[in-house]
Formats: structure tokens, C-alpha cells, sequence
């Protein structure tokens, strides 16, 4: 699996705590269908992204609700984009691994849908989390670290439990400083073993800060709709402001630190990145 693939919206991490938290080489087990349907991203000399996937997400959940667009589509969309540009490309190296379950994950999502059944504010969403959470499925959770290469511990960390509840998927896991930036003191931000450097999207040689590189640079890269990192000190905030994108990160103990790789209980939670909310068109 390892390189072998905005207003806010408000959900329960499962904690007993209110929180408002939006979440926060493609696996070639996973098929990607570039001729699916018209909104498939098209490459141009930019890389800049097209289509459905250029959109904020409550545009995105918006049209979702509205039937404009469907997860299927949306995943397959992202499929599409993770292939042309983190991997090839530019070759952002922004993702370790991709959920090898999500577009029969997605279908669920749209049958319930169309059945009239709704989960939440983020049902049929897209999400990448930093891979130092954890969470169910075939996807390990690793940290960057070639010893963790194959832990599947097959439980969803408490805040995935949560997005899970308000109706996301779990696309796949980005890239990090591997151990969160607790490798060394001389560890590159944006490294790790198992993912080789992360680069930012914007100028390929620069630094993408803080040790949620991954989810920064997939989240400006456009790979997902949101992205969920992880913050000791300074690691949501400065990939946020480096990658251009929001970044935010909550009060220490809003959000579960339940499953997640630790550094320090007393400093470390996770928060959302996302694509900046337009103006009124």
C-alpha cells in the first residue's frame, strides 16, 4: 500500500465532549477511472485543479445534499487528481497510503442518501487523516516509520469515530515528520522513511513546515476535501500558513488524543485543514 496508492460544520467526537471540528503513488488496488463521468479533473500545465474538486468544503457538502454530485463521483475525482499530482507530476509525495475500501465505502454513502437517510454534515465527504491516527480498515497506521509499516490496528481513533458518525469517509492516511517531528533534532520538516519528503505544492524545493506536512500540501494540492493533522507546538498552524491554506487547531482536550501516536498530553491535539472560504458570489 506504501507508494505500491468552510464554514463550519460541527460534529461529536466521541468523547462526551462538543467539538467543532471539520476533519478538522495512488494504491493500485485502487482503480482509477479517468472517463467515470464529466467532472473528472483534467490536467493542465498548472496542475491547477478543475471541476468539483477545486471547490470549498460546504460547496462541496452543499451540492452533495442537493444531489448535484455524488461520493462516488467526488472519490473518483480525487483518485484521479492523487495520481496526476502526487505521485506524478510534480509528485508531491503528500499521501503514504489511500483507503483500498473507499469507493465501495463511498456507494454506501450515496445508497443511504437516495434512501433518505442522512448521517450528517459531512455524509459522503472525503477526509485524509495524518498517519499517526488511527483507524479501521486496511490501512496501517505508521507514523512515517518503516517499524510500523504494517500495524493495522483495526480501530478508529475517537475523533474518526466521530467524523465517521457525521458521515465522512477516510480516503487515506499523508505523509508527516515521521514520529510527529520526534525523530531527531535534525529531521527535516515533511520527512519520513516511509514516505520520502513531502514538497510544497506551491514551490516544489521549499519547506512545508511542521511535521503535518502531508495534510497541508494535500489539503492546498486539493487531494481531498478536508484534512485532519496533528499539533504539539506549531505542527497544524505552520503547515497551514506555509501551504496557504486554514488551519486550526482546538483547545487542548476538545478533541480526543484517544489512538492517536502521542509526543505530549499535554500539548498535542488534532485539527482540521482546509481550503479558505470564498466571498459571496
Amino acid at each position: 500500500m506504501h507508494k505500491s496508492i468552510p464554514k463550519m460544520l460541527a460534529f461529536t467526537a466521541m468523547t462526551g465532549l462538543m467539538t467543532t471540528f471539520i476533519a478538522c503513488a495512488p494504491s493500485k488496488e485502487v482503480t482509477l477511472d479517468k472517463q467515470a463521468h464529466s467532472h473528472v479533473a483534467v490536467q493542465n500545465e498548472n496542475f491547477q485543479p478543475t471541476g468539483w474538486i477545486a471547490k470549498t468544503l460546504t460547496e462541496i457538502a452543499q451540492a452533495l445534499a442537493a444531489g448535484e454530485v455524488t461520493s462516488e463521483q467526488l472519490v473518483k475525482d480525487y483518485l484521479v487528481r492523487i495520481a496526476q499530482v502526487d505521485y506524478a507530476g510534480p509528485t508531491l509525495q503528500s499521501i503514504l497510503t489511500l483507503n483500498p475500501d473507499i469507493l465501495n465505502e463511498a456507494r454506501v454513502l450515496d445508497e443511504k442518501r437516495a434512501a433518505g437517510e442522512n448521517l450528517g454534515a459531512l455524509h459522503g465527504i472525503p477526509i485524509l487523516l495524518k498517519d499517526n491516527i488511527e483507524s479501521k480498515g486496511a490501512m496501517a497506521t505508521t507514523a512515517g516509520a518503516l517499524a510500523l509499516k504494517d500495524n493495522i490496528t483495526g480501530r478508529d481513533a475517537d475523533l474518526v469515530v466521530g467524523l465517521r458518525a457525521a458521515g465522512a469517509i477516510i480516503l487515506g492516511k499523508t505523509n508527516l515528520s515521521q514520529w510527529a517531528n520526534f525523530r531527531s533534532n535534525d529531521l527535516l520538516s515533511g520527512w519520513s522513511a516511509l514516505g520520502g519528503q513531502v514538497r510544497n505544492p506551491h514551490i516544489l524545493d521549499r519547506n512545508t513546515c511542521g511535521s503535518s506536512a502531508g495534510s497541508g500540501a494535500g489539503m492546498s494540492a486539493s487531494l481531498a476535501v478536508g484534512t485532519v493533522g496533528t499539533e504539539t507546538n506549531g505542527s497544524i498552524i505552520c503547515p497551514s500558513t506555509i501551504n496557504g491554506v486554514v488551519g486550526f487547531k482546538p483547545t487542548v482536550g476538545l478533541v480526543s488524543q484517544k489512538l492517536i501516536i502521542p509526543i505530549s498530553f499535554t500539548q498535542d491535539t488534532a485539527g482540521r485543514l482546509q481550503k479558505p472560504l470564498r466571498g459571496r458570489q
